[in-house]
C-alpha cells in the first residue's frame, strides 16, 4: 500500500483563506522552506522505493499541495474531492491530470474531502464525515468500490479530517488520538479486532498521525519522539521530517500526497 503516489507542489503555497484552525492569513508560511520541506517528503517516499508522480500546482491553488483532498482513488477509479469553496479551484486540474493518467474519474454526489476522510485498510475504509465530509458518501463509495465503510466522527474542527486523528501502519495496525474521536467511533475501532497504538495529545497534535506508511517504512513529521519509537520496537523503518511551514496550512506528510495504489479485497467493487 502506498507505493504509488501523486503529489503536487509548494511553489505557490500561502494562506489566503481560513477555512482550519491551523491557518492564519497573519502568519505566512516560508516559501523556500516549504518547498524545501516538501521536497524532502518527495525524497523520503522515493528512498523508500515509492513511485511519486508529479503535478504542477497552479498560481490560483495556494492549496493545491494537500494532494490527499483530491480525490480517493481505488482500483483505477477516483472519486474527485467536494472541497470548501475556496479549495473548488483546485478539482479541475486533478481531473484533468487523472483522466490523462488512465484512470476513471467520477465526481462525488455530496461534499467529501477525498483521502483526507476515506483511508483504505485493506478491506475496511475508514471513513470520517461531519466536519468536511457528508454523511452520504459513506454508502456511494461502499457501493462503488466495494469496501467496508468504518464510519468516524471527530470531536472537534482541529481534527477537520480524520487523517489527522487515525493512522494506517498496516492492514492489522492502525495508529490513533483516542482524544479526537467519539464515544460511537472509539467503539467502532475497538470492535475491528485490529492492534491499536494510542498516541499522545502533544504528539497528536503534533501532527504525528498525518503519515504515509507502506507496511516497511513509515514517513512522519518530526516532533513525535515516543509515537515513533513505538513504531520501531515494532520493527518499522521509521523517516521523521520536519513539516513546520506546511502545517501552517494544516496539513502534514499524508495531506501531501495522494496514493493511487488502493485495492478492494477482490480487485473490483460490488
Amino acid at each position: 500500500m502506498n507505493r504509488d503516489l501523486l503529489m503536487s507542489d509548494a511553489a505557490y503555497f500561502r494562506i489566503s483563506y481560513e477555512i482550519n484552525p491551523y491557518m492564519d492569513k497573519s502568519c505566512q508560511p516560508d516559501v523556500a522552506a516549504a518547498v524545501a520541506e516538501h521536497t524532502a517528503i518527495s525524497a523520503a517516499h522515493r528512498a523508500a522505493g515509492r513511485r511519486v508522480r508529479r503535478m504542477e500546482s497552479a498560481p490560483e491553488c495556494p492549496d493545491m499541495v494537500y494532494t490527499a483532498n483530491a480525490a480517493f482513488v481505488s482500483d483505477q477509479r477516483a472519486v474527485l474531492g467536494d472541497p470548501p469553496a475556496a479549495r473548488l479551484e483546485e478539482i479541475p486540474y486533478f481531473r484533468s491530470w487523472l483522466k490523462e493518467n488512465g484512470f476513471e474519474v467520477l465526481d462525488a454526489p455530496y461534499s467529501f474531502s477525498g483521502q483526507g476522510d476515506a483511508l483504505a485498510c485493506g478491506r475496511l475504509l475508514l471513513a470520517g464525515y461531519g466536519r468536511r465530509t457528508d454523511q452520504r458518501m459513506h454508502g456511494f463509495l461502499a457501493d462503488l468500490f466495494g469496501h467496508e465503510v468504518v464510519p468516524l466522527h471527530t470531536v472537534s474542527d482541529q481534527w477537520y479530517d480524520v487523517d489527522l486523528a487515525v493512522a494506517v501502519i498496516d492492514e492489522d495496525t492502525l495508529g490513533y488520538y483516542p482524544g479526537a474521536l467519539d464515544d460511537p467511533s472509539r467503539g467502532r475501532l475497538a470492535d475491528l479486532g485490529l492492534e491499536l497504538i494510542e498516541v499522545e495529545s502533544a504528539e497528536a497534535h503534533a501532527f504525528a498521525l498525518n503519515l504515509v506508511s507502506d507496511g516497511d517504512t513509515v514517513t512522519m513529521t518530526r516532533g513525535a519522539p515516543r509515537f515513533a519509537a513505538t513504531l520501531r520496537e515494532r520493527g518499522l523503518t521509521v523517516v521523521e521530517l520536519n513539516t513546520s511551514e506546511l502545517r501552517k496550512g494544516g496539513g502534514g506528510v499524508r495531506c501531501t500526497a495522494l496514493t493511487l495504489d488502493n485495492q478492494t479485497t477482490s480487485g473490483s467493487g460490488r
